[in-house]
């Protein structure tokens, strides 16, 4: 190799190793600081109290069952709405129903208890309210009940409801020892998300 080339080599690898020198030896003021956060999400928690709201036997044309029960929130989050999705199932003793719909011959009456009047809040039958969604028996039952407010956590509604067994004035033998399984599903629903 020539001198030229190892000259030009040697002031390559000097200034190879001053760049990682100097690189090496730079300093700077600096500072850290480290924040821990928390998310943790609320609870919705709906109760209806007591869960049994109507077991009643020899019921007959004509006859009313009142019950009174409360809508409770035990969650840590207020609940805007309430929604309600109602089943049946109809025990047809002698089969001789046909095309009747024991659920069409039994009504429901949703009432407010104001200074012990009962004044109804909407009234439908059992086989029109399986048909409602739960966003219609809301708009008519539980909205004009609680309100914009909704059900504020640690809250409590109370609301009554009365069966008919409605006595159409013709020939009702054919539910004689028929039985009607009613199962109401309630859901609660959040209020909007706000800015925290």
């Amino acid at each position: 190799m020539s001198i030229k080339k190892k000259l030009v080599m040697g002031v390559a690898s000097a200034a190879l190793g001053l760049s990682l020198v100097g690189g090496g030896t730079y300093a700077y003021f600096s500072d850290t600081e480290v924040t821990n956060n928390t998310f943790a999400a609320g609870t919705l928690d709906l109760a209806a109290n007591p869960t049994t709201i109507v077991d009643v036997e020899n019921i007959k044309p004509g006859d009313s069952v009142t019950r009174t029960f409360h809508l409770e929130n035990n969650g840590t989050l207020d609940i805007q709405q309430v929604l309600l999705e109602t089943g049946y199932t109809v025990h047809d003793a002698k089969g001789d129903n046909g095309s009747e719909d024991f659920g069409e011959h039994i009504e429901v009456e949703f009432l407010y208890n104001v200074d012990n009047i009962h004044e109804v809040i909407y009234k439908t039958t059992l086989a029109d309210l399986q048909n409602m969604t739960p966003e219609a028996v809301d708009q008519h039952v539980f909205y004009p009940w609680l309100g914009e407010k909704g059900l504020p956590s640690g809250a409590e509604h109370e609301l009554l409801v009365k069966f008919n067994f409605v006595d159409n004035g013709e020939d009702q033998n054919f539910f004689q020892g028929d039985s009607l399984a009613l199962e109401w599903t309630f859901e609660a629903k959040q209020t909007a998300g706000e800015d925290k």
